[in-house]
């Protein structure tokens, strides 16, 4: 029964499902790569005040991912259990990304940072909310690997454009030789939290739900965690993961400081860097994906994170000046790419271990507890690299920094982050999911898929006979 269903996404839900990435990628990317350099350098809070603030933040962000992660598991409602998320909280989210740029307690440091906190609080509950569904919808629109696999191409190519828009307009609107806020940034910030909004609102409408994981009873909140934990792969992934996003997180928010201090680029130019890293990353996705099943994902994981730590090294000491720059962050863009190629399959691969352990799919729940390891380190990258930046006497109130102050950007921006990318690497080594052995494993998880496929096809059947 199973060889002759036809498990095919409608066009249209392809779209819509890609669009929604982009609208969500476009909101959370430009909240957390330029929020702290809009309060920095545009409404001058402290470095050490957002520092703090960063990890003070830390605590929430790691713990709402996997609560909410195995709230959504449990959610049930005549729409499905990921598509309300997505419906009813698109307005939401549009409304507290445009809300992230209006501070509302005051322009005093106590009342600016309060409003930063807040800002980071709430705008990351209403994103995680939304950004653990459009994680795990796939597993629930489509049954099996096939559907899913050219789902995901559609997400990959349009969920790229949000990022973009969340890196180029910042940096565009955000860099100059001033820091007085450019009088068009909010308007485009309302306009992007508008466009946004509508899109995942619209866009909702066009999904679906298969009940099919619905009807697995799940685990309860105790015993998800401990299971999460008997995975030794999933932590020994998430343990260089852990690393790698203290190096990432950096650059997606230290380049603003990059750009404008060192590079000293404005406006159009500013945004040359990040669109060279952006189109490498994309060329060079497409081009390692044709490697992985000859590879396998381990090797082309490795191979990026070799790849960035050595890349980032030699920025250190080559990158202060745009030629270099440039060829720099093409390169960066190839380390990317074979990382973020090999991310999500990775991540299939611990859930589907995972699986054999427990018998259940579990997607969100492995995405909130993911969380639970890398939000933590988003929080120490904000608060290192402005603890680097301060110690070397940055000011965020000039234009133009000392050179003893530069010597912090680059190190902070290019050296430490270089040292977690090693760490990663190294610690990748011991990751077990992979040859021979691993391979006629999934074989026998892709058996149970196609049981649980057939028992599914057999209650719709029996259902519309009723």
């Amino acid at each position: 029964m199973g060889e002759n269903y036809n498990d095919e996404i409608p066009r249209k839900t392809k779209w819509a499902f890609g669009l929604i990435g982009t609208a969500s990628s476009a909101l959370e990317g430009t909240v957390f790569g330029s929020i702290t350099f809009f309060y920095n350098i545009k409404l001058g809070l402290s470095s050490d005040l957002i520092g703090i603030a960063w990890l003070i933040f830390g605590f929430w962000n790691a713990i709402n991912d996997p609560l909410f992660g195995i709230l959504e598991e449990r959610t049930k409602t005549k729409i499905g259990r990921r598509i309300p998320y997505i419906r009813y909280g698109a307005f939401i989210y549009g409304f507290l990304f445009i809300l992230s740029w209006f501070p509302f307690f005051g322009n005093s440091q106590t009342a600016l940072v309060l409003n930063f906190i807040v800002v980071l609080f709430v705008f990351d509950s209403i994103f995680t909310l939304v950004g653990l569904v459009t994680y795990s919808l796939p597993a629930e629109m489509a049954i099996t690997a096939k559907s899913r696999a050219n789902l995901g191409v559609y997400t990959t190519i349009l969920g790229a454009l949000g990022v973009l828009v969340s890196m180029a307009l910042p940096m565009f609107l955000l860099t100059g030789e001033t820091t007085e806020l450019d009088p068009a940034f909010r308007p485009a910030m309302i306009i992007v939290g508008i466009i946004s909004s509508v899109i995942m609102f619209v866009g909702s409408y066009f999904l679906y739900e298969n009940d099919y994981t619905q009807k697995e009873d799940t685990l309860g909140i105790i015993d998800s965690l401990k299971a999460c934990l008997k995975n030794k792969p999933f932590l020994i992934f998430e343990s260089s993961n852990f690393m790698w996003v203290i190096g990432y997180t950096t650059l997606l928010s230290g380049i603003f400081y990059y750009i404008q201090f060192i590079l000293q680029l404005e406006e159009f130019m500013a945004m040359v860097p990040i669109v060279i890293v952006f189109l490498s990353l994309f060329i060079f996705t497409f081009v390692f994906s044709l490697y992985i099943s000859k590879y396998g994902l381990k090797k082309i994981q490795f191979a990026g994170l070799l790849i960035t730590s050595i890349i980032f090294l030699i920025a250190f000491f080559l990158a202060n000046t745009l030629v270099p720059a440039v060829i720099i962050m093409i390169f960066i863009g190839i380390g990317f790419a074979a990382r973020v190629v090999s991310e999500q399959p990775i991540m299939g691969d611990l859930i589907d271990y995972d699986e054999t352990l427990t018998g259940k799919r579990r997607e969100t729940t492995y995405a909130g507890i993911n969380a639970l390891f890398m939000k933590p380190s988003i929080s120490i990258a904000n608060w290192l690299y402005l603890t680097i930046f301060t110690a070397y006497g940055f000011d965020e109130t000039l234009n133009t920094q000392t050179d003893h102050a530069k010597d912090g950007i680059m190190l902070g921006f290019f050296l430490v982050p270089a040292i977690f990318f090693f760490i990663a690497t190294i610690l990748f080594l011991w990751y077990p999911l992979h040859g021979k052995e691993w391979n006629s494993k999934k074989e026998d998880i892709s058996k149970i898929h196609i049981q649980k496929e057939n028992d599914y096809l057999e209650y719709l059947k029996n259902s519309k006979s009723e």
